[in-house]
């Protein structure tokens, strides 16, 4: 089974075409949604697409007068208007764009910049002393500085936008008359890396416009739907679906935060929402708290089986009844698609039961990002959906169960990691990408995520546990925030491990319900639910120890693990 064309969508090259062809079909459509605040005052200030296209032309153009056509731009900073045209104008200039995590660490944002050779950065004002102490320090390739805002002694996106529409003007076209290479490196994405070293992914016009297009020829994205920009825009999987966004006309806002997630869907009337598990889980959340709140607990779920019987005859009653709990969310949310992680099905079901059609996808950095979703038509809890329409997916090295490492062959895998050739040579084989990602179809050709490889646990007796499994159970428990499923080297037999889990506690659950509860009667608590848990196991995946905390684990900006620094810190406890 393979996704088939659902929407008659033009297929382009590059992501020029891709903006252009927006900003003359939806030219007074409003692409982005700027929240302006001097002190309690608040605005909004509309962008169309006709301005937008208006405003990376002359941001690109200043770009090219600084001499940086052909060159490498980096750009950092949070998810903002700014941010976007920066990396628009790179792509729409051919210059390289390299979108770096605003959450590294010095060593590794100087890193990064040294190792993609950088020559301009465009930074967001937060990061200054970052900046000011590279530049300082002297060991990358920068030789331009440009703030997002204004900020003395730097350049300013402010100030190149005026520069860029004086030489615009005086009818420089340079910029605006570039051609697009869609084969060539365009972008060098730096991977989260959650188990070692970080590698520059390298991804060309062609592997981001070809996935644009399977994405636009299945999923039902319109031109009056209102997307909030959740998703970190350095990740690929943020800025694919933005330019995702653009292709359909859609009207983009810019998010406060996780704290304001239910004000800004409510703010904005958002109607489409992307996201990871983590944030797809924390609305499903702000949801379940009201009805809690409004004592409609057992009213719901009743109304619930009733909805659900009758969607068994077509009859599709769902928004209807729960449109007080909607509306809670601003009312127009229709459509939630996670990807990046495994969702928890029961969000999935539990969404999708209130009328909010809620998809999962599956792809990695590697591959611009999406291999495999769900849509409309293909929708089953628990699976990430059939590939698109225009990849090949395969399982292989099978076990008994049918599991296997999934690998992808198509026009949206990337052109390879940048001066990395034996880890180029160990994932791409034969034009397949090896993703390293175990899992198996089931006889209607829909893909299942079993877990990582590398995350796999294998006992000593053979059998196989993936974490992952058992993590979205663990999770379920009203008492755990978050957990990680570990093998901890046995002290009587040093070839074997103990299924064992890492737990974080929910303080506001704690406050709620066990105020005055000590960590070690906290844990007491969950220890007799995990107890409860391997009842439903076979005996090889029961849990054998556990370890609480209050400390959140160590994440990438996606909200993945690092499974390595937190064993490093498990052990060193032990």
């Amino acid at each position: 089974m393979k996704n088939k064309k659902i929407f008659d969508v033009k297929e382009f090259n590059n992501i020029k075409e891709i903006v252009y062809n927006s900003a003359e079909k939806y030219s007074e459509n409003i692409a982005f949604v700027i929240k302006h605040k001097e002190g309690k005052e608040v605005s909004y200030e509309n962008v169309t697409y006709k301005r937008l296209l208006e405003d990376i032309n002359k941001f690109g153009t200043a770009l090219y007068n600084l001499n940086l056509k052909g060159k490498r731009v980096a750009v950092i900073g949070k998810n903002r208007y700014e941010w976007v045209v920066s990396h628009l104008s790179n792509l729409l200039g051919g210059i390289v764009s390299v979108p770096l995590d605003k959450d590294l660490q010095y060593d590794e944002l100087e890193s990064s910049l040294i190792r993609s050779k950088a020559d301009a950065i465009i930074f967001d004002e937060k990061l200054k002393d970052e900046i000011s102490e590279i530049k300082k320090n002297g060991k990358t390739n920068l030789t331009e500085y440009i703030c997002m805002s204004e900020l003395s002694g730097y350049r300013s996106f402010k100030e190149l936008m005026k520069k860029g529409e004086e030489l615009i003007e005086e009818g420089n076209t340079d910029f605006i008359n570039s051609k697009i290479d869609e084969n060539i490196m365009s972008i060098l994405l730096f991977t989260s890396g959650t188990t070692s070293k970080s590698k520059a992914v390298m991804l060309s016009q062609k592997n981001i416009a070809s996935n644009i297009y399977a994405l636009q020829a299945v999923e039902d994205i319109r031109p009056t739907d209102v997307n909030i920009a959740f998703l970190p825009l350095h990740h690929i999987f943020g800025s694919t679906c933005l330019i995702m966004m653009l292709a359909c006309g859609v009207k983009t806002t810019f998010p406060d935060g996780l704290r304001y997630i239910k004000q800004n869907l409510n703010e904005y009337k958002v109607s489409v929402f992307v996201g990871v598990p983590v944030l797809v889980e924390a609305i499903y959340k702000a949801i379940m708290k009201e009805i809690e709140k409004q004592g409609k607990t057992k009213l719901i779920k009743i109304v619930m089986k009733v909805s659900n019987f009758l969607l068994k005859f077509h009859i599709d009653i769902r928004r209807k009844l729960f449109k007080q709990v909607l509306d809670a969310l601003g009312g127009q949310l229709r459509l939630v698609i996670s990807g990046g992680a495994p969702a928890d099905l029961e969000i999935s079901k539990g969404f999708n039961n209130l009328g909010v059609i809620t998809l999962q996808g599956y792809g990695l950095s590697e591959t611009a990002p999406v291999i495999c979703a769900e849509n409309y038509n293909v929708l089953k809890n628990g699976s990430v959906g059939v590939p698109m329409i225009n990849d090949i997916v395969e399982i292989v090295n099978k076990d008994e169960k049918g599991i296997g490492e999934i690998r992808v062959k198509g026009p949206n895998v990337m052109l390879g990691y940048y001066e990395m050739s034996d880890i180029t040579n160990e994932v791409l084989k034969d034009g397949w990408f090896y993703t390293g990602d175990l899992g198996y179809f089931d006889l209607e050709g829909r893909l299942f995520i079993t877990g990582r490889n590398k995350n796999l646990i294998v006992l000593k007796n053979g059998k196989k546990v993936f974490p992952e499994e058992l993590e979205t159970l663990v999770n379920r428990i009203e008492l755990v925030e978050e957990s990680m499923v570990f093998g901890f080297p046995d002290k009587q037999d040093k070839t074997d491990v103990k299924l064992s889990v890492k737990v974080v506690y929910s303080k506001e659950v704690v406050k709620e319900k066990y105020n005055g509860k000590s960590e070690e009667e906290l844990r007491e608590i969950i220890w007799n639910e995990i107890k409860k848990l391997n009842t439903t196991f076979p005996r090889y995946k029961h849990i054998q120890n556990l370890i609480v905390t209050g400390e959140e684990l160590i994440k990438t900006t996606t909200k993945k693990v690092k499974r390595q620094e937190e064993m490093k810190i498990i052990l060193n406890e032990k």
